[in-house]
C-alpha cells in the first residue's frame, strides 16, 4: 500500500489505513534512531528543503534529522533571512526551490491553507509543518504513534485534549487522527477557547475539566498560544492556571496509567505543573523521539524509492 497523495497537508482527508501505514512504517524508523550509527542510504540522492515562516525547535530539527538519518540532503530556509523579506510570494519561493531540484518541501506558515496552496503549485512533495490554526499533521501522527506504542492500540482509547483549542492546529489534527482510528476525543478549556461547531469533527466538548479527564487514557495538554491570542479571551494567565492547569490532583482524575502528553514548548506553571511535566506518566520527551521516527516514515513514503 502507498499513500494516495504526493503531499501531507493534513489528516482530514487521509484514511485510517493510511494513518496505520505511516505508524507501522515509523516502527523500524525508530529502530534506526536507537542505533549507534544513525544512518541508512534509503533517501540518498533526494533533497529536502525546510521553509519556516514561524519559529520552531522540535518540528524543524526533527524533520532535518529525519532526512539526514535517511541520507537525504537538507537545506533550511528561514523567512526572515530569505527573499520573503524582500516581498517574494509563497508561490514564487516554492517554485524557485522546486526549480533547484528539491524533492520535498517542509512548510510552516502562519496562514491556514498555505501548505495546500503550495502543494497544488509544485510537483515536489509538500509536507505541512503547521499552517496557522489549521493543521499540524506530523505532530498528530507522533501523538498517535506514542499512544499506540504505550497502550498497544488506539481503538477505544479515551483521549482528553485540554486548553487552547481555538488556536491549536495540533488539536485539530489530533481530533481527525484519533477519531479516524476509533478513539473517543474529549475537549475542555475556557468557553472562549472552544471553537464553535468543533463537535462536527467528531470530538465531544465537555462542560468541565473534570468531565474531560474522568477515566482518560491519554491527556494531551495544549500550550496557551500567546502569539495568537486576542485580548479578553480569559481574565489572566494566573486565572487560567487556577482553573485549567494540569497538576497532580487533576491528573488523578484520569486513568491510573494515563499518558500525559504536550506538543511543546511548555509553559510550566500555566497549562501544566512542573511535577506533572517531569512525572512518571509524562511521555513528552518520548514524543520528541517518536516525532523523528514518524517524520522519517513520512519522508520515506512520500519520496522514497529509486531516483527517477
Amino acid at each position: 500500500m502507498d499513500l494516495s497523495s504526493k503531499d501531507m497537508t493534513g489528516l482530514r482527508d487521509i484514511t485510517a489505513a493510511e494513518i496505520a501505514l505511516i505508524l507501522d512504517t515509523a516502527v523500524p524508523m525508530k529502530g534506526i534512531i536507537q542505533r549507534q550509527i544513525k544512518k541508512v542510504p534509503t533517501l540518498r540522492g533526494r533533497t529536502v528543503v525546510t521553509v519556516f515562516y514561524e519559529a520552531s525547535t522540535r518540528t524543524r530539527t526533527s524533520f532535518e534529522l529525519a532526512a539526514k538519518y535517511l541520507s537525504a540532503d537538507t537545506v533550511g530556509i528561514t523567512a526572515a533571512t530569505s527573499s520573503v523579506s524582500k516581498g517574494e510570494s509563497l508561490k514564487d519561493t516554492g517554485r524557485n526551490i522546486a526549480a533547484m531540484g528539491a524533492d520535498a518541501v517542509i512548510l510552516r506558515h502562519p496562514m491556514a491553507g498555505a501548505a495546500e496552496l503550495l502543494a497544488r503549485t509544485l510537483g515536489a512533495s509538500v509536507v505541512n509543518a503547521g499552517d496557522g490554526a489549521h493543521e499540524h499533521p506530523s505532530q498528530a501522527l507522533l501523538d498517535l504513534f506514542t499512544a499506540r506504542e504505550k497502550k498497544g492500540r488506539l481503538d477505544g482509547l479515551k483521549v482528553a485534549i485540554i486548553g487552547d483549542i481555538l488556536h491549536s492546529r495540533v488539536a485539530r489534527s489530533d481530533i481527525w487522527g484519533y477519531t479516524k482510528m476509533g478513539a473517543e476525543v474529549r475537549l475542555a478549556g475556557p468557553a472562549t477557547l472552544i471553537p464553535p461547531g468543533i463537535e462536527k469533527m467528531g470530538a465531544r466538548v465537555c462542560s468541565s475539566l473534570e468531565e474531560a479527564l474522568a477515566g482518560a487514557d491519554v491527556v494531551n495538554v495544549l500550550r496557551i498560544q500567546t502569539e495568537r491570542q486576542q485580548q479578553g479571551l480569559f481574565p489572566s494567565m494566573r486565572e487560567y492556571s487556577r482553573m485549567y492547569c494540569i497538576n497532580r490532583d487533576r491528573l488523578k482524575l484520569a486513568a491510573p496509567d494515563a499518558l500525559l502528553m504536550h506538543p511543546g514548548p511548555m509553559n510550566r506553571g500555566i497549562e501544566i505543573s512542573p511535577d506533572v511535566a517531569d512525572g512518571l506518566q509524562a511521555v513528552i520527551n518520548e514524543q520528541v523521539t517518536n516525532g523523528v521516527a514518524v517524520r522519517m516514515a513520512l519522508l520515506y513514503l512520500l519520496i522514497g524509492g529509486s531516483v527517477k
